[in-house]
């Protein structure tokens, strides 16, 4: 299982990296997509609005199960990622794929960047996971 540790970890198991400027992208870990299993459908209608920390922005369909998705930080949705998304590449495979790459969920621009620091890094988010 790969932790990255420039990424920093929510207990819900998703992940913010930060971009350019004041932006960041968030999408879920290694660890809870091997929970789900094969990932067939991903669902964000939340681009444009203004989510708060802890807010679900989409949801994520597997063939066990369908999960929520939170925000772990506050901020505005930018973007859903293409490659993901019914109207672009429709491969949500990608998150099985590169959870930590080409697999990202959302794009935001951080309302509080202060909040980041509440979140787990990777050592703590190991422990979490064992």
């Amino acid at each position: 299982m790969v932790i990255p540790s420039d990424l920093r970890y929510t207990q819900e198991h998703e992940w913010i990296r930060l971009g350019e400027g004041n932006t960041a992208f968030i999408g879920i870990t290694d660890f809870a997509q091997g929970e789900l299993g094969d990932i067939v459908y991903v669902e964000v209608e939340t681009v444009g609005d203004s989510l708060g920390k802890g807010d679900v922005f989409g949801t994520i369909e597997a063939v066990k199960t369908t999960s929520d998705l939170f925000m772990p930080v506050s901020g505005k949705v930018l973007e859903f990622n293409p490659g993901l998304s019914s109207s672009g590449g429709d491969n949500p495979a990608l998150v099985n794929d590169d959870p930590y790459g080409e697999g990202w969920i959302i794009k935001i621009e951080l309302t509080d960047p202060s909040e980041i620091e509440d979140l787990m890094d990777a050592g703590a988010y190991q422990e979490v996971v064992g």
